[in-house]
């Protein structure tokens, strides 16, 4: 079970009055707000960032997928085994089936 550790937060009189009409658990409330709010600023610095990338990240990002790319097989190696494992298809409404 996560810690918690006990805050005092000042709001209006008027903001925990509409908070007690709606739930009964002001902190359960207080706490699920606090979460979608963290996580929407997660989301826009993360936006903000792939608008606004590093200079040396496309350089980085790059020499990355170099590295990746001559560690794949040659030509002449195969990358999947078209023996092994078992043929299947998608059936709508029923999902994969053998073929």
């Amino acid at each position: 079970m996560p810690s918690t550790e006990r805050v005092t937060v000042t709001l209006p009189a008027e903001t925990v009055e509409n908070i007690d009409r709606l739930e009964k658990n002001r902190s359960r409330f207080i706490a699920q707000a606090v979460k979608r709010e963290l996580e929407h600023r997660r989301h826009e610095e993360l936006q903000r960032s792939i608008d606004n990338p590093h200079p040396e990240a496309g350089e980085l990002a790059e020499a990355g997928f170099d590295d990746w790319a001559a560690s794949l097989p040659t030509e002449e190696e195969a990358l999947v085994d078209m023996a092994a494992g078992t043929q299947v298809v998608w059936v709508p409404g029923k999902g994969w089936r053998e073929s």
